[in-house]
């Protein structure tokens, strides 16, 4: 590693198909646990900003949950797919750059190599974690299937053959976020230096009452 101070106490890596939750599910943890102590490291920024660059691109748009994004996701994922081939850890090392918290909240990994480079970096530090949604709710969410998308590597390559610490259920039906939530974010407190883990824990105590 380049500079060792920064080394994190917990990397939680977040999987899940589109219209999932991983943002609100990975905001709600960031909110919880305080901005002092976890940040949130989404691996398709750098992606984008080195692609709105080198396309002429709108960033902001592409940042965003509108269509804008939706006309060039599929020119995307093949232009990320061969950086990747040429470096599999580019974009983790640039969206891991600069953080400083003790928990690193990666909300966006989408393939094997990006846990590899996680597990390889932080072997003692990595928990994988994967959002699951039915069909029915991300339609309902806005999500409609498109070739070349949903049947991609990006959507599909954490499918299967991954072990997942855990799997959190985002559907009306299911047992409550902040209750599914509660042994991640018990873990996230425990991992942090005492200094900070007093204002964690009251927010974790909060999810209780």
């Amino acid at each position: 590693m380049e500079d060792r101070a920064s080394e994190p106490e917990l990397v939680l890596v977040f999987s899940g198909k589109r219209k999932s939750g991983k943002d609100y599910v990975t905001n709600l943890i960031r909110d919880r646990l305080g901005s002092e102590v976890c940040c949130i490291l989404r691996l398709s920024g750098p992606l984008k900003l080195q692609y709105a660059q080198e396309h002429g691109l709108d960033l902001d748009e592409l940042l965003g949950p509108g269509p804008y994004k939706e006309q060039y996701r599929a020119d995307m994922i093949q232009w990320g797919e061969t950086r990747r081939r040429q470096d599999p850890g580019f974009f983790c090392r640039l969206a891991t750059r600069g953080a400083r918290q003790p928990v690193w909240v990666v909300s966006d990994a989408r393939r094997l190599s990006d846990l590899q480079w996680f597990w390889s970096e932080f072997p003692r530090q990595t928990r994988c974690v994967r959002i699951q949604s039915s069909e029915k709710t991300r339609k309902q969410r806005g999500w409609s299937f498109t070739a070349g998308v949903d049947d991609a590597e990006s959507e599909c390559g954490l499918d299967s053959g991954v072990e997942f610490d855990w799997v959190i259920t985002n559907e009306a039906d299911a047992p409550s976020l902040e209750e599914q939530l509660e042994p991640i974010l018990k873990m996230a407190t425990e991992a942090v230096s005492p200094s900070s883990s007093s204002s964690s824990s009251s927010s974790i105590n909060a999810l209780n009452h």
